[in-house]
């Protein structure tokens, strides 16, 4: 009997380094963490999921998974929307950087896989993430204003 110098991995771990590799199941949804805000947040947020544009930036919505109403994207997870996240730390940094869209101010974080938006003086904190391509772009943000406006109205 000859002895093979190639190894192979049990099926398990195959498919376990198949999925670490990114290779999906057939379902092209981005996966996204869906945040748990309070209550009151909650009832925001599914207001404001009921006034999302149907595209952004020329992207078609197609929401990431597990569905909720708390989380919306457009454009195969090129632009990702979260409401009732937390308030980020960064708010607390006097030199926080923040734009405005439309009436609704935004809180700037620049980071390699992209920027991330924070609306302010909001009842409930909407966070958009946006891919790379982004980074010096905030033009899709005022896709959004009419829906923030409209569903969680500034509370200064």
């Amino acid at each position: 009997m000859k002895s093979s110098r190639h190894r192979f991995l049990p099926v398990p771990v195959c498919a376990l380094l198949l999925a670490a590799a990114g290779c999906s199941s057939g379902d092209d949804a981005a996966s996204v963490a869906v945040p748990e805000p309070p209550a009151d947040q909650v009832a925001v947020c599914k207001a404001l999921d009921k006034k999302l544009p149907k595209t952004v930036a020329g992207h078609a919505r197609s929401d990431p998974s597990p569905a909720s109403e708390l989380t919306a994207g457009w454009g195969d997870a090129a632009i990702v929307l979260r409401c009732g996240v937390p308030r980020p730390d960064k708010m607390d940094d006097p030199n926080a950087q923040a734009v405005d869209a439309n009436g609704v101010n935004w809180m700037v974080e620049q980071r390699k896989s992209g920027p991330r938006f924070t609306t302010t003086y909001r009842k409930a904190y909407v966070e958009v993430t946006m891919g790379p391509e982004y980074a010096h772009d905030v033009t899709p943000l005022s896709d959004f204003a009419n829906a923030v406006k409209r569903t969680d109205p500034s509370v200064l």
